[in-house]
This record gives structure tokens, C-alpha cells and sequence, in this order.
């Protein structure tokens, strides 16, 4: 399937920025099953100083603001080829060690609630035990739009009760390193049944089964990514694979709009 991509997104303030800088990873990667037709990036009240890979294989593009601008639009579109791989994305390859995967972060801590969800479960549990967890974490922490914020771990959500796919994810990829399973944290557009626009970007987890490799697990869905998915940036969590981070000078009053569409072309 190939899937045509435009996301933009739009920052106002009530005062100039003097300085700022914004890492940008919103372009998919051609690897696995997924092959990048077309990309480009336009950008309106700043310029791409650098464009690199990081050491999780993401592209990832610095950006600058133009001085005293009050308004930064990026947008980005193309077209990505998908086939189907049953979430199954297979062995590990690149610079960063799989052990790295294996290492908890804030936001993946084990905890109380974390060891409560693996309870039970063989020690190297294979893909239908695992896509077991996912629905029960989908269904004792229910997806909750706007529940959770950014910098929540994997134990808030679990002890809030809801969250989003940020949340599902972070707790996935905290269960699967309980049982010394390597997780990461896999952000990307996904292509909705019921409508063309969206207001962010998907997260699911991805984790390495013996005699398989890497799998991936949408939790917020209770499916593996099939071919309405376009991985985008992977990590350790949230923070390695954010679409969008920085710091900048001044521009007070910070107002977000972002638009998605994500269409079968």
C-alpha cells in the first residue's frame, strides 16, 4: 500500500523569538517494509541549518528561527510504500546494541503496577502472551484523549487508570524489559478508518522476540502495525522519538496547531 503524508505544523506567539533552535523527526525511514518514495520539508519563519542520523537510525533536522519572527510553520509531506509484514519487522541491524534496548529510562521504570501486569507470565513469552499484556494493559488503563501529560512514566498511567498511546506504550516497553525483553519506543502516522485529519502523530511499542526479531505492539489499537503504518522515529522512549524538540529565546504565549492526513493514494 502506499500512503500519502502532509503534516504541518504552525507555532504563534504573542512576542518575537530572539533565538531558537527545533530538532524535527518527521521523516520516515526506508527500512523493514517500508520504502520513502518522496519527502520534502518546507519551512516559513526559519531555515534547516543540518539535516543527520542519530544514533537510533532517525533522521532528525536542526532548525533555526528567523530572529523576531512570531509565527514557525513546518510542514512536511510525501509518499511511503508499506507491505504487509504482520508486524513482524524481523532481525535487529544498525549502530546501536541491542542490550541498549533492555535499559530502563524514567519514563520505563519498573514498578508496582508494571510487575503486576507480567505476573504469571513465562519468562520469554512469545507473541500471543504478549499480545495478552497489550490488551490488558489496553483495557485496565483505557485510551482517555487528553488525560496524561508528556512527561508522565509507564506507573502514572497505570495508577491514573487512563492515558494515550504515549502511555500504552511507555508501559508495553516497561513490562517487556521486566522479563529482560529489548522494547523500544516507535513513533509514526497512522491512516484512520474514520477520518482523513488528525491532530498528532501514533506511538506504539516494538519488542525483540527470540527467533523473530523485532515485533510491534499498538497497544491503543489491540493490533500489530499493518500497512496503514509509516514508522517514523525510534528509541529508548518518548523523548528519543519526538516529532518535535528545542529551545528558544523569548515568544511568549506559545500557540500549537498541527494537521495530519494521512490518505491511501
Amino acid at each position: 500500500m502506499r500512503l500519502k503524508i502532509e503534516h504541518t505544523t504552525v507555532y504563534r506567539f504573542e512576542t518575537p523569538v530572539v533565538y531558537g533552535l527545533q530538532q524535527l523527526r518527521k521523516t520516515p525511514k526506508s527500512s523493514y517494509n517500508q520504502s520513502v518514495i518522496s519527502w520534502e520539508i518546507d519551512i516559513v519563519g526559519g531555515r534547516k541549518e543540518v539535516s543527520f542520523e542519530d544514533h537510533h537510525h532517525n533522521t532528525t533536522e536542526l532548525i533555526s528561527f528567523d530572529p523576531n519572527v512570531t509565527e514557525l510553520s513546518v510542514s512536511s509531506s510525501g509518499a511511503v510504500e508499506i507491505t504487509e509484514n504482520a508486524g513482524i519487522l524481523g532481525a535487529h541491524h544498525g549502530m546501536t546494541p541491542l542490550w541498549l534496548y533492555a535499559m530502563t529510562t524514567p519514563r520505563t521504570e519498573v514498578g508496582p503496577g508494571t510487575r503486576a501486569f507480567i505476573k504469571g507470565m513465562d519468562a520469554q513469552p512469545g507473541i500471543p502472551e504478549l499480545h495478552d499484556l497489550s490488551e490488558r494493559i489496553r483495557t485496565q488503563v483505557p485510551y482517555t484523549l487528553g488525560s496524561s501529560a508528556p512527561d508522565w512514566s509507564a506507573e502514572d498511567s497505570i495508577e491514573a487508570g487512563q492515558g494515550v498511546c504515549q502511555d500504552h506504550t511507555h508501559i508495553m516497553i516497561a513490562c517487556a524489559r521486566a522479563m529482560k525483553l529489548p522494547a523500544r519506543y516507535a513513533s509514526g502516522y497512522l491512516m484512520l478508518n474514520e477520518t482523513t485529519t488528525q491532530d498528532a502523530m501514533h506511538a506504539w511499542a516494538e519488542v525483540h522476540v527470540e527467533g523473530l526479531g523485532w515485533v510491534g505492539f499498538d497497544v491503543s489499537n489491540g493490533v500489530s502495525p499493518d500497512t496503514r503504518y509509516v514508522r517514523v522515529a525510534t528509541g529508548l522512549d518518548y523523548s528519543d522519538a519526538a516529532p518535535i524538540s528545542g529551545t528558544r529565546i523569548g515568544g511568549i504565549n506559545e500557540e500549537l496547531h498541527v494537521s495530519i492526513q494521512v490518505v491511501q493514494q
